[in-house]
């Protein structure tokens, strides 16, 4: 995955998340379009999960 790939896609996550509609359906579509991961797309997915939750636990701590 190049950089500007995974720019745009933490973007995407940051901007629907607390959307009430799902942010994972919309990093799966995003990712079709995208090139090719180097890495699993779930495994990216995570991450991106693990970073909204460290934004929320350190805003609500």
């Amino acid at each position: 995955m190049n950089l500007l790939a995974a720019i745009l896609l933490g973007i995407l996550q940051g901007l629907t998340e607390f959307l009430p509609i799902s942010s994972s359906a919309h990093l799966v579509i995003a990712q079709s379009l995208l090139p090719q991961f180097f890495i699993s797309p779930l495994l990216f997915d995570l991450f991106l999960h693990l970073g909204t939750l460290a934004a929320v636990t350190f805003f609500l701590r």
